[in-house]
């Protein structure tokens, strides 16, 4: 006669085993909502990153008009593959402003030159503090921010073709 401890550790082997079969059966959702959505930027004061181009504020995407920001980095590889894109929203009427995160003014020009430069305005955030505190795990990610400074949309990684309709849908709703 076999003991009920023999059975105990095998109803709970494959108890496990059914409930991974189970989560291996289910869609996968990639979408991440972010908790900053609808929330007001955070009071900042960033220096400039760029010689020709000033630094950037929250009083700056407080003045009524619906801005994009990019959080990017000259050391970032996406980042490269977004800029013709980014120009191309650009192109189409969308103001951009961009966060350096962790970068030196020199490799920040040197970007710029090489790939293009979409922005009004480019703040250096040299310790990630804005970058944090606006809910941005990485670079590139490129924010809507509506004309009283409130985040509207956020999306994540480098913008793509096919992203520059949808991120130009989004700021035409941030009016």
């Amino acid at each position: 006669m076999i003991r009920w401890t023999v059975w105990v550790p095998l109803a709970l082997f494959m108890l496990f085993i059914g409930f991974a079969a189970y989560q291996l059966t289910q869609p996968k959702d990639e979408f991440i909502a972010s908790t900053m959505i609808g929330e007001p930027l955070p009071q900042f004061d960033l220096q400039p990153a760029s010689v020709d181009r000033p630094g950037l504020t929250t009083q700056d995407l407080r003045d009524g008009k619906p801005r994009l920001l990019n959080v990017w980095a000259s050391w970032c590889v996406p980042c490269v593959a977004e800029a013709p894109h980014l120009e191309a929203l650009r192109r189409q009427g969308a103001d951009i402003v961009g966060v350096a995160i962790r970068d030196r003014p020199e490799d920040v020009a040197r970007f710029l030159a090489n790939y293009g430069n979409p922005y009004s305005r480019i703040g250096s955030d040299d310790l990630s503090e804005l970058q944090l505190a606006i809910g941005s795990s990485g670079v590139p990610e490129t924010f809507v921010i509506d004309g009283q400074g409130i985040i509207r949309y956020q999306h994540l990684g480098d913008v793509r073709a096919d992203d520059v309709p949808v991120l130009m849908r989004e700021l035409a709703a941030a009016q």
